[in-house]
């Protein structure tokens, strides 16, 4: 049987230009995005206030503050757990933060559209 001409998978032009464009358009929104999450400043604590962190969009760690009444030279051990406490909490904050935003643009899709940004 002779095959007719069109084209692969049945996509027309007209619809291959606009997955382009909104492929496009999606990728501007994922880089601005990107920006603001980049921007933003996250802020967590353990034990009650004692130990806070405040980390930036790129997961560093940009403050830590110690009340002095936690600091027990006789248990270094409880302070370094708060200290790794908040860290992560706050490292999770930004990563949860980032998967919503990014999320709200791809629609669920996984962040990348197999691959393509």
């Amino acid at each position: 049987m002779a095959k007719r001409g069109g084209y692969p998978g049945g996509m027309m032009p007209g619809n291959m230009n606009n997955l382009m464009k909104q492929a496009q358009r999606m990728q501007k929104q994922m880089e601005e995005t990107q920006a603001e999450l980049e921007a933003k400043e996250y802020e967590t604590s353990a034990g009650g206030g004692v130990v806070k962190v405040k980390i930036n969009g790129q997961k560093e760690i940009t403050e830590i503050t110690i009340d002095q009444e936690v600091v027990d030279p006789d248990d270094v051990e409880m302070l370094q757990d708060l200290i790794m406490a908040a860290v992560n909490e706050a490292i999770r904050m930004q990563a949860d933060d980032e998967k919503e935003q990014l999320g709200k643009i791809t629609g669920g899709m996984g962040g990348g559209l197999g691959g393509l940004f």
